[in-house]
């Protein structure tokens, strides 16, 4: 690997603070990240520095399968040399493939799919479908929840921070707290279109789906003619130790949105998958009524489907639900070891969050970990929490490196505190 000269690293640095985000260069610059990336492989990036870490945060979920997997970055490069972009006159083979794969793998009855090119985009999708099928206009979302920061996506997330400088979004979306029936209950009218819900919550600091929280939305939603919109964008493709999140709970969804991990870590995607009845109520009059430019892409899909040959191949959903207990066990030895700092440690497969008393505390603690070799962030919606969600690839002897890491850096951030 090439290791770049000091001056070299600046200006790149220097570019970003004047030309991109000053502000998030800031904050990557005191979260310990003031380097170049340059180079990844498996679960390891390198920087310009020369520096090697260990990735314990993936992207938050988009290298599930580590980083430039051969057999994705293999299928990507054969499809480069054919036909990279979809010329949208013909039939496009690799769209159809991958949406003929993904029916095969999906919960329930989600036959179509209609593709885009990330998370929030297929949350917009979603929205839409819901609107005109129902003939309704209203949504009933969580307090915490993440879709996205698109207009509408954002409507449906839940955290005024990033809501309030954007007002007026768009009308008809509710708040209720996660994990409360009663509170969706609530909320149902003549007007509700759709429920949308993650089963674990990202961003808002990964907070797993009680037991019957989720079937009960299911029954709420049949027996008053309303949609059941899962968002499995972080939670696909067996990051929880099932090819899909709500499959712990038996819930089949109406509609399902995916992004991250579905483009192998080489290719963006969206997808938003729905029940005929869905679809034929929302495409039936107009085919056209909703489209994306480069959605589809032949890239793109070629990138899908080689990443699920490798989630069936390797086994991820296996891989992910044990080395999450070894992860889940390791942190919750800490947490008994330092239980006036660490308040909680919960997750489901290799989607895991480590909740601190005080901020300052994760804050730090990231810091820590970068100094040491390993790469992991708080959540955007709770920033006491810090979020793990390394490859699925991940090594037992990977996941003792990164928990000896962790150990240590939160014990340095509370005798540093301590010492202010």
């Amino acid at each position: 690997m090439n290791v770049w000269d000091e001056s070299r690293i600046e200006a790149v640095i220097e570019d970003y603070q004047e030309y991109v985000n000053p502000g998030l260069a800031s904050l990557m610059k005191f979260a310990g990240f003031g380097d170049v990336e340059v180079e990844a492989q498996g679960c390891y990036l390198r920087t310009a520095s020369g520096a090697e870490y260990l990735d314990c945060l993936g992207s938050y979920g988009v290298f599930s399968l580590g980083h430039r997997h051969p057999h994705v970055c293999a299928a990507v490069h054969a499809q480069l040399d054919q036909l990279p972009l979809s010329s949208r006159t013909f039939f496009n083979e690799k769209s159809a493939t991958l949406a003929k794969k993904l029916a095969s793998l999906a919960p329930g009855n989600l036959q179509f799919t209609f593709f885009s090119n990330s998370g929030t985009e297929a949350v917009e999708a979603a929205l839409k479908m819901a609107r005109v099928t129902t003939g309704r206009t209203d949504f009933i979302a969580t307090i915490g929840a993440y879709h996205g920061k698109t207009m509408g996506a954002l409507s449906a997330t839940g955290r005024e921070v990033f809501r309030r400088p954007f007002e007026p979004l768009v009308p008809g979306f509710s708040h209720v707290p996660f994990n409360d029936f009663d509170a969706i209950a609530a909320k149902v009218s003549d007007r509700t279109a759709a429920v949308i819900i993650e089963v674990v919550q990202g961003e808002g600091g990964i907070i797993v789906a009680k037991p019957g929280y989720l079937e009960a939305i299911r029954q709420l939603c049949n027996d008053n003619n309303i949609l059941l919109i899962v968002d499995e964008v972080q939670t696909g493709l067996a990051r929880t130790g099932k090819m899909f999140a709500c499959e712990h709970y038996g819930v089949n969804p109406d509609i399902m949105t995916l992004a991250k991990a579905l483009g192998g870590g080489v290719m963006p995607i969206g997808a938003t998958m729905a029940t005929p009845d869905v679809w034929s109520g929302t495409f039936g009059g107009n085919p056209l009524i909703h489209t994306s430019t480069f959605g589809g892409n032949p890239l793109a899909c070629a990138a899908g489907l080689a990443a699920l040959e490798v989630v069936e191949s390797e086994d991820l959903c296996s891989a992910s639900a044990k080395r999450g207990e070894q992860m889940l066990a390791g942190l919750q030895q800490l947490q008994a070891e330092l239980p006036g700092t660490i308040t909680e440690v919960r997750g489901l497969g290799l989607m895991i969050g480590v909740e601190f008393a005080v901020k300052d505390v994760a804050e730090l603690t990231i810091n820590g970990l970068a100094r040491r070799g390993v790469i992991a962030a708080y959540t955007l919606n709770n920033p006491n929490v810090i979020r793990i969600e390394p490859p699925l690839i991940i090594s037992e002897t990977q996941v003792h490196t990164a928990l000896a890491a962790l150990g240590e850096s939160v014990r340095e951030s509370i005798e540093m505190l301590e010492g202010m």
